[in-house]
């Protein structure tokens, strides 16, 4: 069986975006026990969290989970989030990155843990092809979460 592509993919676009000068946030299913978020931070189910290198300290994006250490309301946090639980990952500045799906074989269906929520596309920003026709917003619509 082939492994999971969906941590390699989170860590390439991560690279990719801090390569870019842009502020890499991640989507994430908060529903699960087994993620360890600020739960006063969660909406409909999902929090978006800012991974940038300023923002997080010990960042490991590993092939289980990503875990950093981040400050809410200047109180240090350890977070935990399994990678099934990754719904996206974006630039804040543009929008782009990744939605990711249900991967193959994921999840163990003998796993009691219930499989996470379908994102919710309206969470996350998509970029939209430029056009002439269509005038460009003057902010962004994400808010900053700390």
């Amino acid at each position: 069986m082939i492994s999971p592509s969906r941590p390699y993919l989170i860590r390439a676009l991560y690279e990719w975006i801090v390569d870019n000068d842009c502020t890499p946030y991640i989507l994430v299913d908060a529903q699960s026990p087994m993620v360890e978020v600020p739960r006063e931070h969660v909406r409909d189910g999902q929090i978006v969290l800012n991974i940038a290198p300023q923002a997080v300290r010990v960042l490991d994006i590993s092939n289980e989970a990503v875990t950093f250490e981040a400050r809410f309301g200047g109180v240090p946090r350890q977070l935990y989030v399994p990678i099934l639980f990754v719904l996206a990952i974006y630039a804040k500045e543009n929008g782009q990155g990744m939605v990711f799906g249900a991967e193959a074989g994921s999840p163990d269906p003998n796993d009691p843990t219930p499989p996470p929520s379908k994102p919710r596309l309206r969470s996350v920003p998509i970029k939209e092809e430029a056009s002439e026709s269509k005038p460009k917003p003057d902010r962004s619509h994400l808010k900053v979460i700390k």
